[in-house]
């Protein structure tokens, strides 16, 4: 299936449920259909559970760039709570695992304020999956086998995305972040972080300068990274088979945990396919006080970057803690943009072509 097809609410500006702009985009929803029953399938022949969480979190996430929608809870006989829209079903999920169960996955409905964009949309579908007692390299083989089911759901040998394909049927490359920068920006990023937990600005401003990216004011090491890498390395991902870019920085593991032979780095891989990030995966960080930090830190980062902060989830802590009642066993989780992995089997440019119905302000 190629994209032909205009926005499906440009530049008509027709309504999208007009039964000439909702023909346009049939042929994506029927492929979204075919590849979520694909997905069910997957999931159960390998005996995972399939899971609802609320969406409605007194925490919705802790990543410092993500917005959140807020609303009040309000219950009869009961002070009015502020509440969120979870950006992503983690936490919830995470705490089924503390609680015993073994392999677990969920189509959630996520929420993220400010985001829209192609590949962006404030309501979209997450696709997360959680195995306890396994490593994150293990969720490498999923992903391989979803992505292949994905394609065949949709009739498709490839996968698409704006002029790049990419054959989810061929062997995939997984490549670390470090041998990403050397390869295709000549840095040695680890050397740029003397101190793991604290990577030095200034030795990635010089690299970056070499190779003709100019820091920013007011610029942090994490800034520069993406610079570089969204410049001069993902364009590079995805293609001709997909990509498992893996064991980012230690200073980037968000709650992942760090390799134990290697502390300069931590467990976590990113699936890229024909240049487009599809997925975020985990070696689960199971230490209470260690998230606790982190979240501390990112509670900080949020302030003083815009001002206000998102409370932290006890009892999510509590689920980790031993001494609570909680203790996570060894897992690895991986979230995926189950809007774009239908994009990319159905060569979609862009996110509204593959939604049942996109989200709508007064007026538009």
């Amino acid at each position: 299936m190629t994209d032909t097809t205009d926005n499906p609410r440009r530049p008509s500006g027709a309504p999208w449920w007009r039964a000439d702009e909702l023909e346009k985009r049939r042929p994506y929803l029927a492929a979204r259909h075919a590849i979520r029953r694909a997905t069910e399938a997957y999931f159960d022949a390998r005996d995972f559970l399939a899971v609802e969480t609320p969406a409605l979190q007194w925490s919705p996430g802790m990543e410092p760039h993500l917005a959140a929608f807020e609303t009040r809870l309000e219950t009869p006989g009961e002070p009015p709570a502020s509440m969120f829209l979870h950006t992503s079903p983690e936490f919830a999920m995470k705490k089924l695992l503390a609680g015993g169960l073994e392999r677990v996955y969920q189509l959630a409905r996520t929420y993220r304020n400010g985001e829209r964009s192609a590949t962006h949309h404030p309501e979209f579908t997450m696709l997360e999956w959680y195995r306890a007692g396994q490593g994150y390299r293990d969720l490498i083989d999923d992903c391989v086998g979803l992505l292949r089911a994905a394609a065949t759901a949709a009739g498709s040998d490839r996968c698409r995305w704006r002029g790049r394909s990419s054959d989810p049927f061929a062997d995939w490359q997984v490549m670390s972040v470090a041998e990403a920068f050397d390869r295709y920006a000549d840095i040695d990023i680890l050397a740029t972080a003397p101190d793991p937990a604290s990577p030095d600005l200034g030795l990635l401003s010089d690299q970056a300068r070499r190779i003709g990216i100019e820091p920013h004011p007011g610029d942090r090491w994490d800034d520069l990274f993406f610079r570089i890498f969204l410049d001069r390395i993902e364009p590079h991902l995805g293609h001709p088979a997909p990509t498992v870019l893996i064991d980012y920085p230690a200073s980037m593991a968000a709650l992942s945990r760090v390799k134990p032979d290697d502390p300069r780095l931590c467990e976590r891989f990113e699936i890229y396919v024909a240049g487009l990030e599809l997925a975020n995966a985990f070696g689960e960080l199971t230490d209470a006080v260690e998230q606790r930090k982190r979240f501390e830190a990112d509670q900080a980062l949020k302030r003083s970057l815009y001002g206000r902060a998102y409370p932290v989830d006890e009892d999510f802590l509590a689920a980790l803690d031993p001494d609570r009642g909680g203790g996570l066993p060894d897992s690895a989780g991986i979230a995926l943009g189950f809007d774009r992995l239908v994009m990319l089997a159905t060569g979609a440019d862009t996110i509204e072509h593959v939604l049942w119905a996109p989200v709508m302000a007064p007026g538009t």
